[in-house]
């Protein structure tokens, strides 16, 4: 049983926030809550395949686990050149949670850049269908502008050097034309090891390297949120941070916790992507995020 793996593995985390005392989970504390559907979300370049480990674990146990492409994300053939809006890159998840039942207990899980997508979703649906959002090294922020042509140089110049990252290891594409604003980006392959998953397994690497897509770069950069339904405040927020990211390093997470205030923090050992580098850890903190809702 994944709580037997979990209480054996989770000496291992440095905690630099308070646990929770209820780290130990009751086996009966976890059948009772086993109608929790986790929603699963990627982040850039990224797609439902990324969640294979977690997934795993977590159906063994008996949860409901739904990883999904969004817009031109894994298996969607959607060129990410001609995705422009967070509405429209968000358009699975929206349409995937809309068609579920509201006795549903969502907890949807966000990884990096794909908090955006979790945040819309809040802000669309409120508490009515989702209980918990869990970020996972991922972005918190609450944008409220439009200006794209202000926006984005910021996003990728500034972006990547507060995380020690050179714009040179990005790909870009202009299809829009040389003088305007990209509209993709994605690691180049040299240096997806070194940002996204430097602790993994090198066959999880490997695997990545060979299935990773560019992302539609517009979305990122101007990513709006209007004021969601009354409930959406109820709607829990956990963060999740990851101690060896190269990708988002950890002052700039501390930065956006600090800023957006989430229920609970929880650490985790692990580089940017801890699904391939710390799957049974990870897969712990959100079963007792399932355990909390009962």
């Amino acid at each position: 049983m994944l709580v037997h793996k979990i209480r054996q593995w989770s000496g291992i985390q440095r905690r630099l926030y308070p646990e929770p005392e209820d780290l130990k989970i009751k086996e009966n504390k976890i059948h009772s809550s086993m109608m929790s559907h986790f929603v699963m979300v990627h982040g850039a370049s990224h797609g439902a395949w990324c969640w294979f480990k977690v997934r795993a674990l977590l159906e063994t146990s008996g949860y409901k686990v739904t990883c999904l492409d969004l817009k031109s994300a894994g298996i969607d053939r959607t060129d990410p050149n001609t995705v422009f809006t967070l509405e429209e890159y968000n358009k699975p998840l929206i349409n995937l949670l809309h068609n579920l039942p509201h006795n549903e207990k969502v907890i949807l899980v966000g990884h990096s850049i794909g908090g955006l997508n979790v945040t819309d979703a809040i802000n669309r649906f409120g508490y009515g269908k989702i209980h918990t959002a869990v970020y996972v090294a991922a972005d918190m922020s609450d944008r409220r502008t439009e200006d794209v042509k202000v926006l984005f140089p910021a996003s990728i110049n500034q972006g990547a050097a507060q995380n020690g990252i050179s714009p040179d290891m990005f790909e870009l594409e202009y299809a829009l034309g040389p003088d305007e604003f990209p509209t993709s980006i994605m690691v180049k392959k040299e240096y997806q090891r070194e940002l996204y998953y430097h602790m993994s397994p090198v066959e999880d690497s490997t695997l990545a390297s060979m299935v990773l897509k560019p992302a539609p770069a517009r979305v990122f950069a101007c990513a709006p949120f209007e004021g969601g339904p009354p409930d959406a405040a109820k709607v829990r927020r956990v963060y999740i941070r990851t101690l060896n990211d190269h990708a988002f390093k950890l002052e700039n997470q501390d930065a956006m916790i600090a800023k957006c205030n989430p229920s609970q923090v929880f650490n985790i050992d692990s580089e940017h992507c801890p699904f391939f580098s710390n799957p049974l850890v990870l897969s712990g903190f959100l079963v007792q995020q399932a355990a909390s809702i009962n």
